[in-house]
Parts: C-alpha cells; sequence; structure tokens
C-alpha cells in the first residue's frame, strides 16, 4: 500500500487474520478403498445418466436374443416355445450379461487413450480404486440386463420352479460370475492399443465360450469331442448352476464350481490387471 509521502509498504497479515481465513483442524485422513471404489463407481453411473444411449446393449440386446432363439430353436428342439423357454432362458439370460462384460475393457481403454487414467494415477487414493469402480458400476449393468430378459421371459411363459429366491439366487452367481470375468477384459484394456482391438480380441473368446456350452441344448446330443470342451467351459457349469437354482433343483456341484472359478478369475487377471496398470 502506498502513503501520502510515495513511498510503500508492504502489508503483513496477522496470526488472527490468517486463522479466519485458513481451514481449521488436521490434514482430512485419504479416503478409504472402499469409499474410493465407490466414488469411481459413482463416476461409471453419471456417464449412463449422461449418455443414455450406453444402456441398449442391455436393454434392446437382451430383448433381441431371448426372442431370436426362442422362436428360431422352440419348435425344431422342443416343439413348443413355451416349453423349450424353460430351459432356454436361464442360459440366455447367462449369454447375454456375460457378452456385455467386454464393454468393461472397452471403457476402460478409452479412459486411458484419453488420458483420464493418468490425471487418476496422480490422486492421493487406493491405487486400484478406479478399476474396481469401473467394474462395480458396471454391475448395476448387469442388473438391469437381468432384470430385463426376466421380465420378458414372465410375459412370454417362463415359470420359474424356484421361486423368487431361486430367481434371485441364480442371478446373484451370475453377477458374481460376471464381476471377476471383467477383470480378463480389464486386462485387455490395458494391453491392447484401440477400443476395436479391445472388442475384436473380446468377441472371439465369448463366442466360443457361450455358443459351445448348455444354452440352447444338453450336451449329451452333441458329439464326444465336443463335449469333451463343453464339460470344462466355464460358462456351461455357470448356466447349470442358474437353471438349477431357477428350477428349484440346486446343482451344488456347479454352483461350487462357478465360486470357484470366479475366485480363481480373480486371482489370475486381476492380479495381472493391476501389474499392467503400475506399469503403465
Amino acid at each position: 500500500m502506498s502513503t501520502a509521502t510515495g513511498q510503500s509498504t508492504s502489508y503483513t497479515p496477522s496470526a488472527a487474520a490468517l486463522d479466519a481465513v485458513l481451514a481449521g483442524g488436521g490434514q482430512p485422513e485419504p479416503p478409504s478403498a472402499l469409499s474410493a471404489s465407490l466414488a469411481f463407481g459413482r463416476r461409471a453411473m453419471l456417464k449412463i445418466k449422461h449418455v443414455p444411449e450406453q444402456l441398449f446393449d442391455v436393454t434392446a440386446f437382451p430383448i433381441m436374443m431371448t426372442l431370436m432363439f426362442t422362436y428360431l430353436f422352440g419348435g425344431a428342439l422342443a416343439g413348443s416355445t413355451t416349453q423349450y423357454l424353460q430351459y432356454l432362458l436361464p442360459g440366455v439370460l447367462v449369454m447375454s450379461v456375460v457378452m456385455i462384460t467386454m464393454y468393461t475393457g472397452v471403457g476402460v481403454n478409452i479412459d486411458i487413450e484419453k488420458g483420464v487414467f493418468d490425471r487418476i494415477r496422480t490422486l492421493p487414493v487406493w491405487r486400484p480404486a478406479a478399476l474396481v469402480g469401473a467394474i462395480l458400476g458396471d454391475l448395476v449393468r448387469y442388473t438391469i440386463a437381468s432384470a430385463v430378459i426376466l421380465v420378458l421371459g414372465l410375459v412370454l411363459g417362463f415359470r420359474p420352479g424356484g421361486g423368487v429366491l431361486g430367481v434371485l439366487g441364480g442371478v446373484a452367481l451370475l453377477v458374481v460370475f460376471s464381476f471377476a470375468f471383467s477383470w480378463l477384459w480389464t486386462m485387455f484394456g490395458l494391453l491392447l492399443r484401440t477400443e476395436k482391438s479391445v472388442m475384436g480380441v473380446s468377441m472371439m473368446v465369448l463366442f466360443p465360450l457361450t455358443f459351445l456350452s448348455n444354452v440352447f441344448v444338453d450336451p449329451k446330443t452333441m458329439p464326444g469331442w465336443l463335449q469333451a470342451f463343453v464339460e470344462v467351459n466355464p460358462i456351461t457349469h455357470l448356466v447349470a448352476a442358474v437353471r438349477g437354482a431357477m428350477a428349484g433343483t440346486w446343482d451344488g456341484g456347479a454352483v461350487l464350481w462357478t465360486l470357484i472359478a470366479s475366485a480363481v478369475l480373480v486371482a489370475v487377471f486381476g492380479t495381472w490387471t493391476m501389474r499392467l496398470y503400475n506399469r503403465r
């Protein structure tokens, strides 16, 4: 500030003035792993809010798959679309949800290409939070897809013998497996250069796994060499577990196999994903 003589003097704020404008208390604690993951999960949901077309794959796609395979194969394989629907719907439910898990890797790859992950990695949060949050956000999409297929199936004549508890149990198994399976696509999202590459590799993996299984027909009708692959296919055991739960005849072996496969997927691909993420 200037004085009457034209000389300037410096102003030194008092301690009381500084205390009035500065935040009191100690430094805030960093967010926990859970809160950070949930925050990034909310970010994934906000993407859907601002771009609702992203819900196309969890609404229109499951409806199309259910209608197409019910009326395409129902009369030929079971003599009745309603009768075939009792067998088909749990399988189509698994196939539709598992196939949309690949968009987790696509989303991760897009964030990397845009530089979003470079900014996130500078934040004082749990390192895996961004990846875990993206998958948590996708769990909502898997649940929506499951609800769409089940509602359509009930309209078409599907009647689950296991009742509400059986349906909820089957969907829970599917969501658990889909969460674990999504780690495979996050790995590809980090490993491959473009989103088109992620989608291409994902389809090469998903088509054999979903179609060479028990989704559409009983594996006993297949050639012996094909049965050998179908019997070790994790999708086969997942479909058997979901189908048994919804029918009210729980398949303990298939349920256990599904849970073990889910744990192995998280342990292997989750670890590999984080190693790639830390090296970028």
